[in-house]
């Protein structure tokens, strides 16, 4: 049999008019490259300008006005605290609420004008080291222009040789900078959100194209009841998951756990749920395992991207920061790089929780919803 273009444009119109009424899988092939483009052409950037800065200033002298002046107007320090005592500046570093620590410590003016150089302390949460590199190399370039206007007449001396100041930098819950510290954390949130999501998914999609959902649907059996009855087995394996995980951070990259162990299965319990809520809603709109799959990509994309966990979070512009406040993964990375490299406890933990909280309530009565509608 010769090669007919007749037929093969007929398989042609019947396959594109089939594609065209699986309008989920149209959607979702327009939908994904237009997100990317937007999330990758508007959202991301690797160089993070105004982060939030402490200021704790022992010393309010002319000279050393000028150099916070000057560290401002690098535009990547904003002064969101000043005025509070080191201690508690150190909480809000701790915390998370500041990405840098500034301190000027007393008498900063009159060692200056001695000539003893003064150190200017600048404490960093270096937890994520792409957020802050740029930051710092600004930092070690205005420090020798920071007071050019200043020295003058009898300060005039003070230009020659090295900067009238020294300026030491504290990295801290990661002294040498080591991406792995950010980078492995991070990956436990990213992985168990893929797995969680895809694997429940496929959970209700797989009952209907194995013929096996009528039977189940014929059970007594109450929609919570189903809905947990499938979803713990994934929790079992998300803790599997996280187990060969965490063997691998200590084993093979050295990533430390500074906080609570039990704290951290704790949260990371919560999450799991929480993405689990997920697919299985996925798994109650979707009519086969493709789409499953489809809408597993489409929710994994902006939580990878919005997270914070590929580029920094505070570098993105506010409309992104919003959007990426909405996904759990946000969250957990901030929780789980507070527990193993902070040694964050509970309390401070409560800010990011209580979002991860609402999410998964959230998920979990959408699912329970659908899945009565399904019934029906």
């Amino acid at each position: 049999m010769r090669f007919s273009v007749a037929r093969m444009v007929a398989v042609f119109i019947k396959e594109f008019q089939q594609m065209m009424r699986d309008r989920l899988t149209f959607g979702m092939a327009v939908g994904v490259p237009i997100l990317q483009l937007v999330l990758f052409g508007y959202a991301i950037n690797t160089d993070p300008k105004g982060l939030p800065t402490a200021l704790v200033a022992a010393d309010t002298g002319p000279l050393a006005g000028s150099i916070v002046a000057s560290l401002q107007n690098t535009g990547y320090f904003r002064i969101v605290h000043q005025g509070t005592s080191e201690a508690e500046a150190e909480k809000l570093l701790e915390a998370g609420d500041v990405q840098f620590l500034v301190i000027i410590p007393p008498q900063f003016t009159r060692r200056l004008v001695r000539g003893e150089r003064p150190a200017l302390l600048v404490a960093v949460d270096a937890t994520d080291p792409s957020a802050s590199s740029n930051a710092l190399a600004a930092l070690n370039a205005a420090a020798g222009q920071a007071l050019e206007r200043d020295l003058a007449g009898p300060l005039q001396r003070l230009r020659q040789g090295p900067a009238p100041y020294e300026v030491i930098v504290h990295r801290r819950y990661n002294p040498e900078g080591l991406s792995r510290y950010n980078i492995v954390p991070g990956l436990i949130g990213t992985i168990l959100t893929m797995t969680m999501v895809m694997l429940t998914s496929l959970a209700m999609t797989r009952e209907r194209e194995r013929g096996t959902m009528e039977n189940l649907l014929a059970t007594p059996v109450l929609p919570a009841e189903v809905m947990a009855g499938k979803i713990l087995p994934y929790v079992v394996i998300g803790y599997i998951q996280l187990g060969v995980i965490l063997g691998a951070a200590w084993l093979l990259f050295e990533v430390p756990l500074v906080g609570s162990f039990t704290l951290l299965m704790a949260m990371i319990g919560v999450f799991i749920v929480a993405n689990l809520g997920v697919g299985f809603t996925f798994s109650t709109l979707a009519r086969n395992q493709l789409q499953a799959m489809q809408m597993t990509f489409f929710f994994f994309l902006p939580s990878m991207l919005l997270s914070g966990f590929m580029f920094p979070f505070r570098a993105m512009p506010q409309w992104a920061q919003w959007l990426g406040e909405l996904l759990p993964l946000t969250h957990f990375l901030r929780i789980v790089r507070g527990i193993m490299l902070k040694g964050n406890t509970a309390g401070l933990l409560l800010p990011e929780l209580w979002p991860m909280l609402a999410f998964m309530a959230v998920a979990v009565f959408v699912a329970l919803k659908r899945y009565r509608q399904t019934l029906d």
